[in-house]
């Protein structure tokens, strides 16, 4: 029979339940199933046999069921029991998080159910909701690698973008199947004479002249297969221009494509820009430090070489600083360098420290060349470490096969003292000699090239008679 939409069993319509029958029925309807008491004392655990906690809560049987709560669960089945207690029902299932130590923390949703012959006991039929948690969990990770690969696919799709906008090679991506243009970047647009817009979907062999689509479709195909094949030749049909194209055979996405990079055919204008390509290379991957700066020393571009060797974050934090701040002795190496290569138009091998940003110094030999360019006339600076050199450099200053020879002659003839004068008053006079020559008389950065203060520096050139040089350099 039914009454208000609740249907009931009718006496003798179900057989009974034997009671040890019983407990494996609801052991079987639920995950967990608690006998407890109205005062929560838990007379009973039953549980599924299939459940992961089979065989682990039988010390649960006799305890106070806060006792296996957490702090948050504890008000929730305290409300359930005070209104079993007053007589009250509720159907509404309850949330209940147990935590058992560090054995278990796991929630279960509850049903809470009067039994007994005075209903002074109640059934919880408890369902574990870590399956749904961890489906829940599993969904969010799922939805968030999707995410991440949106955002991967975004920025390659971003990369792509940029590198075809800013190259200067002209490529048109071609489908295998029927030849038409899948994208074209805008230095293939303008070398063919069209719109993107118009390549992007037409075929291919059209925008050439005298090309039959199944002919020049098998001749491109061939060509991206082989390793080896020449460069097709061809002319454009809305410009004229005649073109070499590189086709390279590859599969995105399991469709078939071709990679078709566009040349002109002139082949200086090729042979240019190969040279201009190498020089680039060179610049940006070569091992020693290149550095462009104006007539007067200030940086107008330098490679990542450079940029490690002054201990510089980027570009932008040398760009427009002079070159002789990286250098121990400052202006008067800077000089030297500028004055020597705008006189000679180079200097071979100078001789110095590079000072970094952070103090650090780095022994370092230096050529310039002069670039008599008629707007923009620069220098260009070479730096070569050599720090592993000094290691297996011997010290002193190495002396000719005729100075040794002087030297020799002089044995017996005077005392070791006064061979050893001599011979360091020569050496000495030839240093202050080249110093004073490769800062053409400037005896204020002659005497801080030598280490010596500019009056020492006045003593020793009156000693060895070179005061009478021109001095327009002080």
């Amino acid at each position: 029979m039914t009454s208000r939409g609740t249907k009931y069993w009718i006496s003798g319509a179900i057989p009974l339940i034997a009671p040890e029958m019983l407990g494996e029925v609801i052991a079987a309807a639920s995950d967990i199933a608690l006998v407890v008491s109205l005062e929560g004392k838990i007379l009973s655990v039953l549980v599924n046999a299939g459940h992961r906690a089979s065989g682990q809560l039988d010390h649960w049987e006799g305890r106070d069921i806060r006792d296996v709560l957490t702090e948050d669960s504890q008000p929730k089945v305290e409300a359930k029991l005070h209104l079993f207690s007053e007589g009250g029902d509720s159907a509404r299932p309850v949330e209940l998080n147990h935590s058992d130590g560090q054995n278990w923390d796991f929630p279960v949703r509850y049903t809470f159910h009067r039994i007994g012959p005075d209903g002074s006991v109640l059934l919880m039929l408890g369902r574990d909701l870590r399956p749904i948690a961890e489906m829940q969990m599993q969904l969010i990770e799922a939805q968030m690698a999707l995410e991440r690969d949106y955002e991967t696919q975004r920025e390659y799709d971003t990369r792509y973008r940029v590198l075809s906008e800013a190259t200067r090679d002209a490529f048109v991506f071609v489908s295998t199947k029927d030849g038409r243009v899948i994208d074209a970047n805008p230095v293939a647009c303008k070398l063919l004479g069209a719109e993107r817009a118009d390549l992007v979907g037409a075929g291919f062999p059209q925008e050439f002249e005298g090309r039959r689509r199944a002919e020049f479709m098998e001749t491109l195909n061939r060509a991206a297969i082989e390793t080896d094949a020449a460069p097709l030749e061809a002319e454009t049909r809305r410009n004229g221009t005649a073109v070499r194209i590189r086709a390279t055979a590859f599969r995105a996405a399991g469709e078939p494509l071709i990679l078709c990079r566009i040349d002109r055919a002139e082949s200086d204008e090729s042979t240019g820009d190969a040279l201009s390509e190498n020089l680039l290379a060179f610049y940006h991957q070569g091992v020693d430090a290149i550095v462009f700066t104006d007539t007067d020393g200030v940086i107008l571009a330098a490679n990542d070489s450079f940029l490690g060797l002054a201990d510089a974050p980027q570009l932008a934090s040398v760009k427009g600083k002079s070159f002789g701040d990286y250098l121990v002795r400052g202006s008067v190496d800077l000089r030297v360098l500028v004055e020597n290569a705008t006189r000679a138009r180079q200097m071979r091998m100078f001789a110095t420290k590079l000072a970094g940003q952070y103090g650090g110094q780095v022994s370092v030999e230096i050529s310039a060349t002069l670039l008599d360019h008629e707007t923009h006339p620069c220098i260009v600076f070479v730096v070569r470490d050599a720090s592993r050199m000094e290691g297996v450099r011997k010290p002193g200053v190495a002396v000719s096969d005729d100075a040794m020879r002087s030297v020799m002659e002089l044995v017996g003839s005077a005392t070791l003292k006064d061979i050893v004068a001599e011979t360091t008053d020569v050496v000495e006079k030839m240093c202050i000699e080249t110093a004073v020559e490769l800062t053409r008389n400037n005896r204020v950065a002659a005497a801080e090239m030598l280490g010596l203060s500019r009056q020492s520096l006045y003593v020793k050139l009156r000693k060895y008679g070179l005061l009478s040089r021109d001095g327009s350099g002080d």
